[in-house]
């Protein structure tokens, strides 16, 4: 198989489609090697249009939603970033090349291992991968510039939104199967003590994608 060229077509003909211009972004899928992220089983899969099963009854995202996670969030060198499920550690990879520091939570302990073995690899030393589960919330190292939700959530917890630094942006699959919503959520105002903050939510498009373990849950009346 000839990787560069399979590469080239996976931005070509799946990733610039999905409205994914930004240089910057198209160039770092060039650079960073995807397929060595992927577990050796699915690796001929690398560049498909698909999730790849990690293991554990989780997934890697597709590539054209990492891309396009990576574009609306328009990550700066500046920034201190939040992820919510590391998996593999690619889009880990992907954001800590743009951005300044990256704390990433994962649930499942093997794929903390895997993540933090596959940055290690490509010698990615601003990057952080911490067991637990941060699908409530994670303001241990907040606030944050931004913070990328790998999971959906039926419900938006409040306090992601409150470790959101002013200016600062989160991506996030809101809703339940079959359709959920992509939506990103700037942060104009921060929260203080007695005083709400003021946020912005823009939806972006439809997916549907696997939920965060212990995903908050709405309210659900019983008559």
């Amino acid at each position: 198989m000839d990787l560069e060229q399979t590469r080239f077509n996976m931005v070509e003909q799946q990733i610039r489609p999905w409205d994914v211009l930004d240089q910057e972004v198209l160039k770092l899928l060039f650079e960073l090697r995807r397929e060595e992220f992927v577990p050796p089983a699915y690796r001929s899969l690398a560049f498909v249009d698909m999730e790849i099963p990690l293991g554990y009854g989780e997934v890697m995202l597709a590539p054209k939603l990492e891309a396009r996670i990576l574009q609306e969030l328009q990550v700066k060198k500046t920034d201190k970033i939040l992820e919510v499920g590391s998996g593999s550690g690619y889009l880990a990879a992907l954001l800590a090349k743009k951005g300044e520091y990256v704390h990433s939570v994962e649930i499942v302990p093997e794929l903390k291992a895997m993540a933090e073995k596959n940055l290690q690899a490509h010698g990615i030393a601003n990057v952080l991968v911490e067991n637990g589960d941060g699908a409530l919330g994670w303001p241990r190292h907040g606030p944050y510039d931004v913070i990328v939700l790998t999971g959906s959530t039926p419900v938006l917890p409040e306090a992601f939104q409150k470790s959101l630094r002013a200016g600062g942006r989160m991506f996030a699959v809101v809703g339940d199967a079959p359709v959920m919503q992509a939506a990103l959520v700037n942060c104009l105002v921060q929260e203080k003590e007695g005083a709400p903050g003021a946020y912005n939510t823009v939806g972006l498009f439809e997916t549907c994608i696997t939920p965060l373990r212990n995903a908050q849950q709405p309210t659900r009346f019983t008559f």
